[in-house]
């Protein structure tokens, strides 16, 4: 007998049709029916009902039920608070009971005015207390980390955070300590609360114990402008509510998005806000002057001497990008360096293939996959931190989940990302053939080199996704928005690229391209250097004129994620100078190029030519598949570094792997709470390898390339292939990619 298609539950006398399955709060939302929760949040799995705020009265049950707990069944008949004196009675309790010993601080708490307790307070809560004995105190506040403070007497113990913190994030720092009365909300090991995403414990608390350090008492709900955008940190474009006070960027909160980012965002994103305001940063245009260095100018001295060094350089023009700007900025710049200075050089971000449009999915279709597969050299959680959310939700779902790389569960040296792609379509491959055999598959490359894009779109190709429209197939590029920074300089110009030589000028857009050694080592080419970013320490050194750059929160435009969704980013501050469109389109003039400073403008151009028109609202959707075009074929990717033979100065070689850490970046770099998350000076060997030299975890070693050494902390990594050094970016130095690891 099949089960029915929908069941009637009547609420309040008010009767609805719900699936099976749907829980008892849903089902009253759909009559119209609030029924009122702390602890209840979906997103955190099965309820446990710890508040028992919920509770009604249900026919044919004896006692009060906690709502949150129960799913519909046809026929139900439920009362609310709203209509049973026996449930007001219950949930009034409740609130008297949980206002036992909570601080009436309501005026200095960061929640007031955005309180559940409080709301929920006055409209179901008694209005006078009985209670005449002293409340209990805490010493406050406890530190759970430079990000976040613990204020426990305000704690009701609804169990969001140590919930997020075990079933959501899977990171098992934060915990209930103790039982009963003496319960309370406490860090593993007391600890500092250090992982990705533990900022979103601060959003779900339903009351002022959780806070942000960085916001705390900075504003108050009535004097505060919430402004609806994207993050631009990272390809995944999570949709965040910037909260704004004064003309002051004063925090980031999710805009739950279910389909990208589920509500949930990561600490780059959520705590980052602190760099606008860096001692560092530029505020005005910087020109070099000889035996001077650099030296402050006005804007129309440097958009003088900006033109100067274009003409001089007779189109003998490079242009650098760093993937982080807008698809409008991208399209500006292409316009006015490709159309007015016929310049057609330009140093791309890394991009996704258009050929994976062919397997378009949202990120949320991950964790309902039933079998998932992973290749690339670098950790998800760096390149895509919300991506790893949806990972970890697809393995508690069941899903097969398989990694191919240097920490994976597939162990693979680096650089073999292509030939396990073409390993996986091979007719006897065991994984492939789960690949082949689900309906439901999900293939994802994690890492630099080899055109990720397209040599995953090639293998999804041979496994048949196309014809699978639960199949899909994602590449996490490095920069937030690369290919839509791709798109918007190739719609500037039909004009074929050309590689200058001598490089005549440089220009460098970004702090990303600024702090990139390949671009360093193009600066040493070019005859002279145009620099345009955020902060001194980048380009100061070596750069002719620098003229200051914008953040991601400070722009109007429009970005392309990983899924090849378009969408809206809006402004959320002034900047304190001068945004690039503007100063593009006055440059552009000089040249009797035609650009407009508005991102509104500029984007109806490249909608026309490249999106067919489309516009973007606050939520853009994801575009529909498209068939599939097989993409340019694979350029040779560079293969594992031979050892030399052992001598008697060390046991052997290894390949040094370069990590790119989720915390790193110019941005990162200049938020002080946000430094504990950092990378430490570390050098993760495997087990064998550190057997090998007899060096344990902790241990100061040696790490010598061509001549260059530094000495690292060693971190034993047991998941690590044989054969590698792991070491973040910014330690690595100028160390090659053969090194010898020894005790000093």
């Amino acid at each position: 007998m099949s089960a029915p298609e929908s069941l009637k539950v009547t609420i309040d006398g008010r009767e609805v049709e719900v699936a099976p399955g749907t829980g008892l709060v849903e089902s009253a939302a759909a009559a119209g029916v609030e029924i009122p929760v702390f602890c209840y949040e979906p997103r955190l799995g099965p309820p446990v009902g710890a508040c028992r705020m919920c509770l009604v009265e249900i026919e044919g049950m004896p006692k009060l039920q906690a709502a949150c707990t129960l799913t519909a069944t046809d026929g139900m008949v439920v009362k609310t608070a709203a209509v049973s004196e026996k449930a007001a009675e219950g949930q009034n309790a409740t609130l008297e009971f949980i206002l036992v010993n909570h601080p009436l601080d309501c005026p200095v708490c960061d929640k007031g005015g955005e309180c559940p307790l409080q709301d929920l307070t006055f409209r179901y809560g008694p209005g006078s207390t009985r209670m005449t004995f002293p409340k209990l105190t805490f010493d406050k506040p406890i530190p759970v980390s430079p990000l976040i403070a613990l204020d426990r007497e305000r704690c009701i113990l609804c169990y969001r955070c140590t919930r997020f913190s075990q079933d959501v994030a899977e990171d098992g720092q934060l915990i209930a300590r103790n039982r009963g009365n003496h319960s309370l909300i406490a860090t593993f090991e007391d600890e500092a609360y250090r992982a990705p995403f533990s900022g979103n414990v601060v959003e779900l608390c339903p009351v002022g114990a959780l806070t942000s350090t960085q916001y705390r008492f900075e504003a108050r709900p009535w004097d505060i402008q919430q402004v609806a955008t994207v993050c631009g940190l990272c390809p995944v474009g999570c949709n965040t509510s910037v909260t704004t006070r004064e003309g002051k960027a004063k925090r980031v909160l999710s805009r739950n998005n279910p389909e990208i980012d589920g509500g949930w965002l990561c600490d780059k994103g959520r705590f980052s806000t602190p760099h606008l305001d860096s001692p560092d940063r530029i505020r005005d245009p910087l020109k070099r002057l000889h035996l001077v260095g650099l030296e402050s100018i006005s804007w129309d001295e440097a958009l003088d001497e900006a033109e100067r060094l274009l003409r001089a350089a007779h189109g003998r023009i490079v242009t650098a990008l760093s993937g982080s700007e807008t698809i409008e900025q991208a399209y500006a710049l292409g316009r006015l360096l490709r159309v007015g200075l016929d310049a057609h050089s330009a140093v791309l971000p890394e991009s996704t293939s258009s050929a994976l449009d062919a397997f378009r999915l949202p990120l949320s279709t991950i964790a309902d996959a039933q079998v998932i597969v992973v290749v690339g050299d670098d950790e998800v959680v760096d390149r895509a931190p919300i991506v790893d959310l949806w990972l970890r939700k697809a393995r508690r779902n069941g899903a097969d989940v398989v990694v191919y790389g240097p920490t994976g569960t597939m162990q693979a040296a680096p650089g073999t990302a292509t030939a396990t792609l073409h390993d996986l379509t091979e007719p006897g491959n065991p994984v492939g053939k789960k690949l082949r055999a689900a309906d439901r598959a999900v293939l994802i490359w994690s890492g630099p080199g080899g055109g990720g894009g397209a040599r995953v779109a090639e293998a999804a190709y041979s496994l048949g996704f196309d014809e699978k429209p639960g199949c899909g197939a994602f590449h996490l590029p490095a920069t937030p928005n690369g290919r839509g920074v791709a798109i918007g300089w190739a719609a500037a110009s039909n004009e074929d690229e050309t590689d200058p030589e001598p490089i005549g000028l440089l220009v460098v857009v970004g702090d990303e391209a600024a702090a990139s050694p390949s671009v360093r080592t193009l600066a040493e080419r070019a005859e002279a250097v145009i620099a345009v970013t955020m902060f001194h320490g980048l380009a100061g050194g070596w750069a002719d004129l620098v003229l200051p750059a914008t953040s991601s929160l400070e722009r109007d435009g429009t970005l392309l994620n990983l899924e090849g969704r378009l969408q809206r980013l809006r402004r959320a501050v002034i900047p304190p100078v001068p945004d690039e469109q503007a100063w593009i389109a006055k440059l552009s003039a000089r040249f009797d190029v035609a650009v407009s400073p508005h991102a509104a403008v500029l984007f109806e151009e490249i909608s026309e030519r490249c999106f067919g028109g489309v516009s973007v609202g606050d939520r853009g959707p994801l575009p529909t598949r498209v068939p599939y075009e097989a993409p340019e074929p694979a350029q040779p990717q560079a293969g594992a570094v031979t050892p030399r033979p052992a001598d008697e100065h060390f046991i052997g070689e290894l390949r040094l792997l370069r990590r790119r850490p989720l915390f790193s970046g110019p941005q990162v770099e200049r938020v002080h709470e946000l430094q504990f998350q950092r990378p430490s000076a570390e050098l993760e060997l495997s087990t064998e390898d550190a057997e090998k030299r007899e060096i344990a975890s902790g241990d100061e070693v040696v790490v010598r390339s061509n001549g260059t050494s530094t000495r690292l902390r060693a971190r034993v990594n047991r998941m690590l292939v044989p054969g590698v050094a792991r070491v973040a970016e910014e330690h690595a130095g100028d160390l090659h990619p053969a090194v010898e690891v020894l005790k000093p």
